[in-house]
């Protein structure tokens, strides 16, 4: 069944529109326009919040493909049929990119302010609307040409005796088809013609339309015997002599067909022999290299149309040169088996897997890519096909050679996209049993720009590159209101409501709990369970709901849910009977206004709100080329020496990519390019190395089940990078272990932001969520996705996950709360400076400047207007002055310095790397709590001091010391009458010059205001 895209409109309510007919109201009606179709709903009289309620639909053409490029224009009109107005004044416009239409089922009711029409259009309020597409089945094309086919074959059957004058009967309709097929018209005379008087109703021409449905089954055979005698292709530059040369059988086998297989190309002689050994080498002798001239027939176009995957252009890394061989299928091999290819080049052995037999064809649909040093260099390719035992099919040692071919490799073609793919090509191969066996491959020469370089299996690497994308992570927000305490729980979330006490069967919560669920929601429930709190601390569960996913409600704003009620059920399944457990009043919804983060803030790489309508466009997009790790550590031992097989992963966004991994090298070179689009320039790509432990896992052995080692990882800020610029660095991969820090080697990659910055969705705003609540739903988060990201193919591990994410970073750390303390005496340090030059100042150490600062103030006194054109001035001119320490490094990356790793304690890192419960003795615990008392004794004295500060001001005006009080609420008394009887500027002249008066002048007792606070009461001398 065929398929058609609809967009549908549902035009909800509008909010609060402005008045256009003269007496303080409007009659608005909407008009949708999309794809060049015009729709309108009615016209709502006097109403400036008028309620639709209309669905309208649109026609998408040409499938999905068009749906995304176009954008919808809905304008709120008032019509001039009622009040007082001449034409139909505009209420408001919005225009919405196709980006932010959902499929059904995702749809929200969003709220949209109107845009004005024009620069002196006058416009206000909201149009409420739901906008999805929805697929419907529709009849495929062929039935409904035959049902139109019967009324018109009707007037043939009727005059077969005459057939000339048959075809003059039906002119009145062309019709191109039903002449395509005039052998089930002629089949069926009887039937037609008894059909033909109820023919005109077109109920009763349905059921004909289904009896020509078997004839026409009779051409599907011949079309499927049409690619058997397709695959031989026209001889290139074999010869009659050559062709001769086939066994009789063969042709006898395909008499029926018009193209025999002696028309396969023929290759050279091949004469193949095996030695002794462990592997099989197969030696081609004498050699003759297939010759295949370059011609655009050898190139297939690609007609899917438009692609809407992101390509690179591969232009921030080296080009890598690979000899791509993808073998498809084979034909007439004498074997009940399951064969195996096997490629040799340039000192590289590969095996192909098992064949899959099919009608008549050996198929294995698969793509090898051997690395070149360069293109130029000279060597053959050879391809044989073996018949591997039946007990061991991955050992082809002894088993029968079954044929073979060879290629000059300075004769494949060389392709780089955007060139079409290389069409594959029937080959014969000689030299073994397969006398007349044909195999169909195609060669050729390539980069990693190429579209099967994802999908080959690469000699160099142990693994092909791979992307991934995490799951939509909706925010559940749950209201309880009446229905003892409840748990909820979905998924990996679970949380309790406070306890109830009711003696009337009713308790009330009011609560608002907040879960995280990841699409699909096909199986998922949220599970409400009712617990009673007994004697001795015993829980009883009195009953269970199951809410389906599926069935909540989605919401894009802060509106209040509609609420239902739930029964609850029995919790014992063992029991039959149905026996009423009361209900609860609940409020769910979907919060797809929020942003459900995997990553901590300050280093998030996406900000974007759950619900796709609300997403903006993108303001461009970023680079990122891995090119290459040099001198790396090695992580294992294998035979004797050490080896690292390593691979990067890189993530931004929902988008992760994860290379190849490159097998025992210490300088893997990966030359990889990946593109994301950009949404919000404050945000962070991160990329990290592993060290494989799956490459060379030995059967058996206890490295089967040993995770990824980590080797370190890159952060880089969007904001940092200009527009259109490469930055191509190496950056240190850093790793901090229990032994200290330690240089994992170097990675080498090329950034590039092609193309301000935006903030957390409106949610984040209108209804904020806790830190704590924050931080909670951010490790749910992280949980979920590293789950789905471990059951891709290949997967990527759950300890790689949450290091990328920093979701395992959350331990205590002596060495970070000393770093964060240093950071903050940073921060200080500019307020430190500023005191000590006003101190310096006032102090005359410098005469010059404090009789400058004399002639500012003066100046500022009686001119209060330049006091911020001043500041605004000196801040300018101290960020001029620091542009020449700013930093020369191409791109921020970890300081060791900020983060003291290079002098930290042991201890200290063995503290913060250990577990949760510790396990380590007890001696050693007992001396880190001692330790962590001193310095909670520290912070205790601290607070203390900056409580006893507060508390000296708040009893200025408390009356604990009815002296002190009445000595400062007297001289606030005297101040005010002295500024309103004298002039500010007089005050503020006069308060300046006293301030900054000559030492001579001053006493070197403190100041009496400053004598008096100190001697102010605090409640410091009541604590125990």
């Amino acid at each position: 069944m065929a398929t058609i895209r609809k967009l549908i409109v549902e035009v909800v309510d509008g909010r609060n529109l402005s008045p256009k007919d003269g007496q303080g109201t409007s009659s608005p009606y909407a008009t949708v326009d999309f794809c060049g179709q015009r729709k309108r709903t009615k016209t709502v009289v006097r109403d400036l919040n008028p309620i639709w309620n209309e669905v309208l639909e649109f026609n998408v053409a040409s499938g999905a493909l068009e749906l995304f490029g176009d954008t919808i224009e809905v304008d709120v009109l008032h019509d001039r049929s009622y009040g007082n107005t001449r034409r139909n004044n505009c209420l408001g416009r919005i225009r919405l990119s196709s980006r932010q239409f959902v499929k059904k089922g995702e749809e929200a009711l969003i709220y949209f302010p109107l845009e004005k029409k024009s620069f002196f259009s006058w416009t206000q309020g909201d149009i409420g609307f739901k906008i999805y597409y929805v697929d419907e089945e529709v009849p495929s094309q062929p039935p409904v040409l035959e049902e139109v086919k019967p009324p018109e074959a009707v007037p043939p059957p009727a005059a077969d005796s005459g057939n000339t004058d048959a075809p003059a009967a039906p002119p009145p309709k062309t019709e191109a088809v039903p002449p395509a097929e005039p052998e089930p018209a002629a089949s069926d005379p009887p039937k037609s013609s008894e059909e033909q008087p109820p023919a005109p109703p077109p109920m009763e021409a349905a059921p004909p339309a289904e009896e020509p449905a078997p004839p026409s089954e009779n051409p599907t055979p011949e079309a499927e015997k049409q690619p058997e005698s397709e695959p031989p292709p026209p001889p290139q530059e074999g010869t009659q002599d050559k062709m001769e040369a086939c066994p009789p059988d063969v042709e006898q086998s395909n008499a029926e067909t018009e193209a025999p297989v002696p028309k396969w190309v023929p290759s050279p002689q091949v004469m193949a022999s095996i030695e002794n050994r462990s592997a099989p080498h197969v030696k081609f002798a004498p050699f003759e290299p297939v010759h295949r001239p370059l011609s655009s027939g050898n190139f297939k176009a690609d007609l899917r149309g438009t692609v809407s995957i992101e390509r690179t252009s591969f232009d921030l890394v080296e080009k890598m040169h690979y000899i791509f061989v993808r073998v498809v299928k084979a034909r007439s091999l004498p074997t009940k088996g399951n064969p195996v290819v096997t490629i040799a080049v340039s000192g590289s052995h590969v095996s192909s897997k098992p064949a899959l037999k099919s009608t008549s064809f050996f198929e294995w649909d698969q793509t090898f890519a051997f690395g070149r040093e360069t293109p130029e260099s000279t060597s053959l390719l050879e391809v044989s096909v073996w018949d591997p035992r039946p007990s061991n099919p991955s050992d082809v040692a002894g088993d029968g050679f079954l044929g073979g071919i060879c290629f000059d490799v300075a004769e494949i073609p060389l392709r780089d996209p955007p060139d079409s793919p290389l069409a594959p090509q029937w080959y014969r191969i000689e030299g073994g049993a397969a006398d007349n066996g044909v195999l169909m491959l195609a060669t050729w020469i390539g980069t990693q720009a190429d579209e099967s370089f994802p999908e080959a299996w690469i000699t160099d690497a142990a693994g092909s590159n791979h992307g991934y994308g995490s799951s939509r992570r909706f925010a559940v927000n749950v209201v309880k209101r009446f229905v003892a305490s409840t748990n909820s729980e979905v998924g990996v979330s679970n949380t309790k409501t406070k306890v109830s006490v009711t003696r009337n069967g009713t308790p009330l919560w009011n609560q608002d709990l907040m879960f995280v669920a990841a699409e699909p929601f096909t199986h998922e429930h949220l599970i409400f369970t009712l617990e009673s709190q007994q004697t001795k601390g015993k829980v009883a569960t009195l009953g269970v709901a199951r809410v389906p996913l599926t069935a909540i409600e989605r919401r894009v704003d802060d509106r209040t849910p509609v609420s239902h009620w739930f029964s609850f059920q029995n919790p014992n399944k063992e029991e039959e009977r149905i026996s009423y457990k009361g209900r609860v009043h609940l409020r769910l919804c979907f919060d797809g206004g929020y942003h459900v983060m995997d990553e901590a803030a300050h280093v998030c790489s996406d900000f974007r709100p759950t619900a796709r309508q609300l997403w903006k466009p993108p303001i461009g997009t970023v680079e990122l080329g891995i090119i290459a790790c040099k001198n790396l550590l090695p992580m294992k031992t294998i035979d004797g020496r050490g080896s690292t097989d390593a691979y990067a992963v890189a993530k931004y966004g929902p988008k992760w990519v994860r290379t190849r991994t490159v097998s025992e090298s210490l300088d893997p070179k990966w030359n990889e390019q990946y593109t994301w689009k950009v949404y919000d320039p404050c945000t962070v790509l991160s990329v990290g190395v592993f060290d494989s432990s799956a490459a060379f896992q030995i059967e058996g052995s206890k490295e089967a089940t040993h995770p990824d080692f980590r080797m370190g990882k890159v952060r880089i800020r969007i904001s940092t990078l200009q527009t259109g610029r490469v930055y191509k660095n190496r950056y240190p991969l850093l790793l901090l272990s229990p032994a200290g820090k330690k240089q994992m080697g170097e990675i080498e990659l090329a950034v590039r932001f092609v193309r301000a910055p935006t903030s957390l969705p409106l949610m984040h705003h209108i209804k904020p969520l806790g830190v704590v609540q924050q931080e909670i739903l951010r490790n749910t988060a992280a949980k979920i996705v590293a789950e789905h990201l471990s059951r891709s193919e290949p997967p990527l591990r759950r300890e790689i996950v949450l290091y990328m994410l920093d979701a395992d970073t959350q331990a205590f750390s002596m060495r970070k709360v000393r770093a964060n303390w240093i950071r903050i005496i940073n921060v200080v340090a500019g307020v430190i400076d500023i005191v000590r030059w006003v101190d310096d100042t006032r102090s005359w150490k410098n005469p010059t400047a404090t009789i400058l600062v004399h002639a500012l103030l003066v100046l500022l006194v009686w001119f209060p207007d330049l006091i911020f054109p001043t500041l605004s001035f000196y801040v300018f001119a101290i960020g001029a002055w620091n542009y020449r320490f700013k930093s020369r490094e191409p791109l921020p990356h970890f300081c060791p310095k900020i983060s003291m790793v290079e002098a930290v304690d042991r201890e200290e890192l063995d503290e913060e790397f250990d577990t949760v419960p510790s396990s380590r003795s007890p001696e050693r615990v007992l001396a880190r709590y001692d330790k962590l008392r001193t310095l909670g004794a520290r912070v205790q004295t601290v607070l203390g001091d900056a409580a006893t500060q507060g508390e000296r001001v708040q009893a200025l005006v408390m009356w604990r010391d009815p002296r002190a009080t009445g000595i400062f609420v007297g001289m606030c008394l005297v101040v005010a009458v002295v500024l309103y009887l004298v002039p500010s500027k007089m005050v503020a002249m006069a308060g300046g010059f006293y301030y900054m008066r000559h030492p001579m002048f001053r006493d070197r007792a403190p100041s009496p205001a400053f004598n008096f606070f100190r001697r102010l009461p605090s409640l410091s001398d009541r604590m125990m």
